[in-house]
Protein backbone atom coordinates (compact mmCIF):
# COMPACT_ATOMS: atom_id res chain seq x y z
CA UNK A 1 0.00 0.00 0.00
CA UNK A 2 2.92 2.28 0.55
CA UNK A 3 3.23 2.91 -3.15
CA UNK A 4 -0.32 3.39 -3.57
CA UNK A 5 -0.25 6.03 -1.03
CA UNK A 6 3.09 7.76 -3.27
CA UNK A 7 0.80 7.83 -6.22
CA UNK A 8 -2.48 9.24 -4.40
CA UNK A 9 -0.04 11.75 -3.39
CA UNK A 10 1.90 12.44 -6.58
CA UNK A 11 -1.77 12.91 -8.05
CA UNK A 12 -3.94 14.63 -5.32
CA UNK A 13 -0.92 17.45 -4.13
CA UNK A 14 -1.10 19.62 -7.43
CA UNK A 15 -4.53 19.94 -7.18
CA UNK A 16 -4.95 20.43 -3.41
CA UNK A 17 -1.73 23.04 -3.82
CA UNK A 18 -3.46 24.71 -6.69
CA UNK A 19 -6.31 25.56 -4.60
CA UNK A 20 -3.83 26.63 -2.37
CA UNK A 21 -4.21 24.53 0.15
CA UNK A 22 -1.09 22.46 1.78
CA UNK A 23 -1.64 18.69 1.73
CA UNK A 24 0.00 17.38 4.99
CA UNK A 25 -1.34 13.65 5.02
CA UNK A 26 -3.04 10.75 3.33
CA UNK A 27 -4.44 7.73 5.19
CA UNK A 28 -6.24 5.11 3.15
CA UNK A 29 -7.94 2.40 5.20
CA UNK A 30 -9.06 -0.32 2.96
CA UNK A 31 -11.81 -2.69 3.68
CA UNK A 32 -13.94 -4.95 2.36
CA UNK A 33 -17.32 -3.19 2.74
CA UNK A 34 -16.37 0.62 2.54
CA UNK A 35 -13.10 2.08 2.80
CA UNK A 36 -11.98 5.59 3.91
CA UNK A 37 -9.78 8.10 2.50
CA UNK A 38 -8.95 10.82 4.54
CA UNK A 39 -6.73 13.80 3.23
CA UNK A 40 -5.67 16.58 5.96
CA UNK A 41 -4.58 19.62 4.57
CA UNK A 42 -3.75 22.96 6.23
CA UNK A 43 -3.84 26.77 5.06
CA UNK A 44 -1.37 29.54 6.79
CA UNK A 45 -5.28 30.92 8.04
CA UNK A 46 -6.49 28.10 9.02
CA UNK A 47 -8.56 25.32 8.00
CA UNK A 48 -12.61 26.24 8.19
CA UNK A 49 -15.58 23.67 7.17
CA UNK A 50 -16.09 25.43 3.67
CA UNK A 51 -12.16 24.54 2.80
CA UNK A 52 -12.77 20.88 3.25
CA UNK A 53 -15.79 20.93 1.19
CA UNK A 54 -14.01 22.75 -1.44
CA UNK A 55 -11.08 19.97 -1.30
CA UNK A 56 -13.29 17.17 -1.30
CA UNK A 57 -15.45 18.74 -3.95
CA UNK A 58 -12.80 18.86 -6.33
CA UNK A 59 -10.46 15.83 -5.17
CA UNK A 60 -13.51 13.35 -5.56
CA UNK A 61 -14.01 14.81 -9.23
CA UNK A 62 -10.22 14.30 -9.87
CA UNK A 63 -10.99 10.56 -8.34
CA UNK A 64 -13.93 9.91 -10.10
CA UNK A 65 -12.00 10.45 -12.96
CA UNK A 66 -9.10 8.61 -12.65
CA UNK A 67 -10.19 5.85 -10.55
CA UNK A 68 -6.61 5.31 -8.81
CA UNK A 69 -8.68 3.02 -5.58
CA UNK A 70 -10.85 0.02 -6.46
CA UNK A 71 -13.83 -0.79 -4.61
CA UNK A 72 -16.10 1.34 -2.25
CA UNK A 73 -14.76 3.90 -0.26
CA UNK A 74 -15.75 7.16 1.77
CA UNK A 75 -13.76 10.40 1.01
CA UNK A 76 -12.81 12.95 4.24
CA UNK A 77 -11.28 15.86 4.44
CA UNK A 78 -9.86 17.55 7.57
CA UNK A 79 -7.37 19.93 9.40
CA UNK A 80 -4.13 18.53 10.66
CA UNK A 81 -4.86 19.18 14.41
CA UNK A 82 -2.63 21.07 16.47
CA UNK A 83 -0.60 18.42 16.51
CA UNK A 84 -0.13 18.09 12.92
CA UNK A 85 2.32 15.82 11.42
CA UNK A 86 6.07 17.29 10.25
CA UNK A 87 7.13 15.92 6.78
CA UNK A 88 10.26 17.66 5.09
CA UNK A 89 12.40 20.26 6.02
CA UNK A 90 9.73 23.14 5.46
CA UNK A 91 8.03 22.13 8.35
CA UNK A 92 11.04 21.99 10.25
CA UNK A 93 11.56 25.20 9.50
CA UNK A 94 8.58 26.75 9.45
CA UNK A 95 7.72 25.28 13.28
CA UNK A 96 11.27 25.93 14.89
CA UNK A 97 10.76 27.06 18.38
CA UNK A 98 7.69 24.53 18.73
CA UNK A 99 7.49 21.72 21.10
CA UNK A 100 7.64 18.57 19.04
CA UNK A 101 7.60 14.83 19.36
CA UNK A 102 9.76 12.56 17.37
CA UNK A 103 10.44 9.23 16.91
CA UNK A 104 13.89 7.59 15.16
CA UNK A 105 14.10 4.27 13.15
CA UNK A 106 17.41 3.50 14.90
CA UNK A 107 18.58 4.73 18.29
CA UNK A 108 21.01 8.41 18.78
CA UNK A 109 22.02 8.08 21.92
CA UNK A 110 20.24 5.21 22.79
CA UNK A 111 16.93 6.72 22.57
CA UNK A 112 14.05 6.14 19.63
CA UNK A 113 12.27 8.82 21.16
CA UNK A 114 12.53 12.68 21.62
CA UNK A 115 10.02 15.47 22.61
CA UNK A 116 11.72 18.86 22.98
CA UNK A 117 11.67 22.33 21.54
CA UNK A 118 12.82 22.38 18.23
CA UNK A 119 16.30 24.46 17.86
CA UNK A 120 16.41 24.69 14.07
CA UNK A 121 18.33 22.97 11.02
CA UNK A 122 21.77 21.76 11.08
CA UNK A 123 23.40 20.09 7.77
CA UNK A 124 20.52 17.51 7.12
CA UNK A 125 19.38 17.11 10.36
CA UNK A 126 17.66 18.82 12.86
CA UNK A 127 18.53 20.32 15.79
CA UNK A 128 16.34 19.85 18.97
CA UNK A 129 16.79 20.64 22.77
CA UNK A 130 15.78 17.84 24.96
CA UNK A 131 15.90 16.99 28.88
CA UNK A 132 18.52 19.27 29.05
CA UNK A 133 20.34 18.63 25.92
CA UNK A 134 21.04 19.09 22.52
CA UNK A 135 20.44 16.57 19.65
CA UNK A 136 21.01 16.70 15.99
CA UNK A 137 18.51 14.06 14.60
CA UNK A 138 19.35 13.39 10.74
CA UNK A 139 16.31 13.99 8.75
CA UNK A 140 16.46 10.30 7.10
CA UNK A 141 16.47 8.69 10.41
CA UNK A 142 13.07 10.45 11.65
CA UNK A 143 10.63 8.04 11.26
CA UNK A 144 7.47 10.21 13.10
CA UNK A 145 7.18 13.90 14.00
CA UNK A 146 4.45 15.92 15.41
CA UNK A 147 4.06 19.52 16.77
CA UNK A 148 3.01 18.93 20.82
CA UNK A 149 0.10 21.69 21.51
CA UNK A 150 0.94 24.78 23.37
CA UNK A 151 -1.17 27.16 24.35
CA UNK A 152 -0.12 30.64 23.36
CA UNK A 153 2.39 29.09 20.85
CA UNK A 154 2.99 30.82 17.64
CA UNK A 155 1.31 27.96 15.33
CA UNK A 156 -1.79 28.39 17.47
CA UNK A 157 -2.65 32.23 16.87
CA UNK A 158 -4.05 30.93 13.11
Amino acid sequence: MQRSLAQLWDLLEPVVAGMGYELVEIEYNPSARHGLLRLYIDHEDGIQLEDCSDVSNQVSALLDVEDPIPGHYNLEISSPGLDRPLRGIGDYERFQGEIVKIRTGMPIDGRRNFKGRLCGIEGDGINIECDGQRFVLPLASIERARLVPELGSKSHER
